[in-house]
C-alpha cells in the first residue's frame, strides 16, 4: 500500500503591490509545480518585490519609551543577519523532500530577512537609538546553529521565527500609528509565513515514527528555551512599554505548539 502523500497548505498570499525588485536573480532553477515547495518559492518572489517601507521618520514617543523601544529592536536587528551561510549548505546537500523550488525559497527566505533588517534598522533611527554590531543573544544563537548539521541549523532558525511573530506584535502595538507601525506590523506577518515554512521542511524531514519523536524531542526545549531566554533579556523593555510578560509568554508557547503540529 503506497504511503499517503504529503499535502502542504500554500503559504498567505501577501497584498498587491508596486514590482520594485529588491533581490537578485537567484541560481537555483525553478522546479516543477508538484514539488511541494514551488508554493514557497513563488510566496517568496511575491513578497521580494514589496518596497521597503519608509522607516526613517521621527517616532513621537515620551524619551523612556522611545530608547526601550530603540534598544529591543537594535537587538532584533542584528538577529536578523548573518544566517546566509546555510544557503551554500543546503545547495550541496542532498536530504528528503530537498529540491531546486526548496533551495530558491531557502535564499529568498534568507533575503527576506535581511530585508527585515534594513527596515529594523530605520525604525531604530527613527526613534534615536544606536544600532549595535552584536549581542550576546545572537552570539548564543549563532553557536548554537553551529552545533550541528544542516537540520539543527534549520531548527534553531525555527525557534527564532517563534519569538519573532510574538515579539514583533507586541513591540509594534507600542508605537503610534504611522510607517513604523505598519512595517514592525508586516515583519510580524512575515514571519508567522516564516514558521509555516520551517514546519514544512520538518513535516517532510521527520513525517512520522522515531523521526517525529527526534524532531520533537529537539524542537520543543528548544524553542521555549528561546522564548525564556528573549523574554528575560528583553525584560527591562517590556516593562517600560507596559507590556505585560505572562500574557506574551502564553502566545509565544501556543506559537511552539503551531510549530510541532
Amino acid at each position: 500500500m503506497p504511503a499517503p502523500r504529503l499535502v502542504i497548505a500554500p503559504p498567505p498570499a501577501p497584498p498587491p503591490s508596486p514590482f520594485t525588485p529588491t533581490t537578485p536573480p537567484l541560481p537555483f532553477p525553478a522546479g516543477p509545480d508538484r514539488s511541494p515547495w514551488a508554493r514557497w518559492r513563488r510566496h517568496f518572489e511575491r513578497t521580494a518585490a514589496r518596497p521597503i517601507p519608509r522607516t526613517g521618520d521621527r517616532v513621537d514617543l515620551p524619551p523612556a519609551r522611545a530608547a526601550a523601544l530603540a534598544s529591543s529592536l537594535a537587538r532584533f536587528q542584528v538577529g536578523e543577519t548573518g544566517e546566509g551561510r546555510i544557503v551554500g549548505a543546503v545547495s550541496r546537500a542532498r536530504m528528503r523532500g530537498v529540491d531546486d523550488d526548496y533551495r530558491h525559497a531557502l535564499a529568498l527566505f534568507i533575503a527576506e530577512e535581511g530585508r527585515h533588517a534594513r527596515i529594523l534598522a530605520g525604525i531604530v533611527r527613527g526613534l534615536g537609538g544606536e544600532l549595535l554590531a552584536t549581542s550576546w543573544t545572537a552570539r548564543l544563537f549563532a553557536r548554537v546553529r553551529r552545533l550541528a548539521g544542516i537540520r539543527f541549523k534549520v531548527l534553531a532558525m525555527f525557534a527564532a521565527e517563534v519569538v519573532s511573530i510574538g515579539f514583533y506584535a507586541a513591540l509594534a502595538a507600542a508605537l503610534p500609528a504611522g510607517g513604523a507601525r505598519v512595517a514592525l506590523e508586516q515583519i510580524a506577518r512575515d514571519e508567522q509565513a516564516h514558521l509555516r515554512f520551517h514546519r514544512d521542511f520538518f513535516r517532510i524531514q521527520a513525517p512520522r515514527g522515531w523521526r517525529r519523536a527526534a524532531f520533537l524531542a529537539g524542537w520543543i526545549p528548544l524553542a521555549h528555551a528561546a522564548v525564556l531566554l528573549v523574554l528575560w533579556d528583553h525584560r527591562r523593555a517590556l516593562r517600560t512599554l507596559g507590556i505585560p510578560t505572562r500574557p506574551l509568554a502564553t502566545r509565544l508557547f501556543a506559537v511552539i505548539a503551531e510549530g510541532a503540529r
